[in-house]
């Protein structure tokens, strides 16, 4: 974690999901060229528009990024990161789900893998989500 200095950083609230298939596995998806962190493995979501709430989002990030299915009942939070971002400061709220309707695609990534959780320690992921690899061990 990374205190960040500025007097009045502007939070940034960023939902991401953890899905969790039937062996245990992760999903995770790969940044767009063009994107800030291009290439870097992420958990899939993104931002709350305004008036949204963090699971309201989820369901739509996930909608939008995978073209699943997803209900606000499903997800169950998991754990959290904070992140300094140059003027901004990041609030990364993941949530475990373990049940969804559809099968994910890349709709905005360039790839999707399904990883183990001690996997995610092999891969090139955003500042943010690395701590929440050893979390997400001792939940799946």
């Amino acid at each position: 974690m990374t205190i960040d200095s500025s007097p009045n950083p502007t939070p940034l609230i960023v939902v991401a999901a953890a899905l969790i298939d039937a062996e245990g596995r992760v999903l995770v998806q790969r940044r767009p060229p063009g994107k800030p962190m291009a290439g870097l493995w992420e958990f899939p979501g993104g931002k709350l528009d305004p008036g949204e709430t963090p699971e309201a989002a989820l369901c739509r990030e996930l909608g939008e990024e995978l073209g699943i299915t997803v209900r606000d009942a499903a997800l169950t939070p998991a754990a959290f990161a904070s992140e300094a971002l140059g003027e901004r400061h990041l609030l990364l709220l993941l949530y475990q789900v373990r049940d969804w309707a559809g099968v994910p695609e890349a709709r905005h990534a360039t790839a999707l893998r399904w990883v183990i959780p001690a996997g995610l320690r092999e891969l090139a992921m955003p500042p943010a989500d690395e701590p929440l690899i050893g979390l997400l061990e001792k939940l799946v």
